[in-house]
């Protein structure tokens, strides 16, 4: 088995590609969250389960309304477009998923990566640990990226919780 390590520096930097590639287009999209933790007044999850050797989840949180505009970003949709419940969750999930894929990506061992959800929280897995919380604003409103490990797989090398990249 490789080691294969991931730190906080690591997904904070997955997280800039993704949105760069993806969302903004070009880098610089994401910055760390300068405040305390934010409070979301409708609060928006996605999520994707990593299985295998080590099991968890990469999950981001955001207010609905800017998981709206990420996906008209996502979607090239012009920023007053409306965008479709099915839009919203296709779109605000496969961020998730790329993010997820990534960090699959950085492990040691093979593993699967489940299917994107989408919804007002992630439910935590059972006995499930965070390995990285990385509070961050994107065009100034806060979005978090949440590593977390179900603890029935192997503890990931690297871990440690970090509140910012």
């Amino acid at each position: 088995m490789s080691t294969t390590t991931f730190d906080a520096d690591v997904v904070y930097g997955i997280a800039c590609e993704v949105f760069a590639a993806m969302v903004d287009g070009e880098d610089g999209g994401l910055h760390p969250w300068p405040g305390p933790r934010p409070v979301h007044a409708e609060p928006l999850a996605a999520w994707v389960d990593l299985h295998g050797p080590w099991a968890g989840r990469a999950s981001l949180v955001t207010d609905a309304s800017t998981a709206r505009d990420l996906a008209r970003a996502l979607l090239g949709l012009a920023p007053g477009d409306d965008v479709s419940p099915d839009d919203l969750v296709d779109a605000f999930g496969e961020i998730a998923n790329v993010v997820g894929g990534n960090v699959k990506a950085l492990l040691p061992e093979t593993g699967t990566l489940g299917l994107p959800q989408v919804g007002p929280a992630a439910p935590v897995p059972d006995a499930a640990t965070v390995v990285h919380e990385l509070r961050l604003a994107w065009r100034g409103r806060p979005l978090e990226v949440e590593i977390s490990t179900s603890g029935s797989g192997t503890t990931a090398p690297g871990t440690s919780k970090e509140a910012r990249p």
